[in-house]
């Protein structure tokens, strides 16, 4: 199977991971569609280097958080000041009085996580273990465990309204 072949199937069964890190870390729906473009350019530049030594969306998803921190780091260097005034803080709290549905208060509480506490959870979330995310993340086994330990904690406390 040639190489590009191999490459659409593989994003084909895995487009989930890189839609899934785009949702949170971007919430502009024009920046999505472009940075989605712009993890594909970053995957198929660095597949040819994709040794097989992990799975597929394991690499993908180090590619995916790796084009998206890029791209914020870029994105934050000229802040859109203009918008500032209608955006209106909201303590977790008051996003849980608004939703009702669970699922959308623990995503925005995700969301205000920091870059690395929001991918360690994300992984986890999504059956990743702990040495499959130290894999991705760079980090090691163990302070992998005791982040993601601290995360839930966090996260637990702030769904009960008992805001850390």
């Amino acid at each position: 199977m040639a190489a590009e072949e191999q490459f659409t199937r593989l994003i084909q069964e895995n487009s989930g991971i890189i839609h899934k890190v785009i949702l949170l870390y971007v919430d502009d729906k024009q920046e999505r569609a472009d940075l989605y473009q712009e993890i594909l350019l970053q995957a198929w530049k660095s597949f040819a280097s994709f040794r097989r030594e992990s799975k597929f969306s394991t690499w993908l998803y180090r590619v995916s958080l790796n084009t998206v921190f890029t791209f914020n780091r870029k994105a934050s260097k000229t802040p859109d000041t203009s918008s500032f005034e209608e955006v209106e803080f909201k303590e977790p709290a008051e996003l849980m009085e608004e939703k009702n549905d669970s699922r959308n208060v623990l995503m925005m509480l995700i969301k205000q996580l920091d870059e690395i506490d929001r991918m360690i959870i994300s992984l986890h979330l999504d059956g990743y273990s702990n040495k499959e995310i130290a894999e991705i993340t760079g980090l090691t086994a163990n302070n992998t465990g005791v982040k993601l330990h601290r995360v839930k904690e966090r996260l637990i406390a702030q769904m009960k309204g008992e805001m850390t």
